[in-house]
């Protein structure tokens, strides 16, 4: 899952080589948190969070196939 949302987050910003994700783990719940530079976040969030919405849902789906849960949060 943090391969694929790497590749994601990667393709959506200007400068891909800036991007960090970070992976959590608290028990079943795997929380990911992205940085990446302030002028890429709009785009990783897309218009009316539509784009990262669609990223939280994949993720979600993929977790709970393992009986997982995700969090996504940007790191400004």
């Amino acid at each position: 899952m943090e391969t694929f949302l790497e590749f994601v987050i990667r393709q959506l910003v200007e400068a891909p080589e800036e991007v960090v994700v970070t992976k959590v783990e608290q028990g079943r719940k795997l929380i990911f948190k992205v940085e990446m530079r302030k002028s890429d976040v709009g785009k990783v969030i897309g218009r009316n969070g539509h784009t990262i919405t669609a990223v939280r849902n994949v993720l979600s789906a993929a977790a709970s196939r393992s009986g997982q849960q995700v969090l996504l949060q940007i790191v400004e």
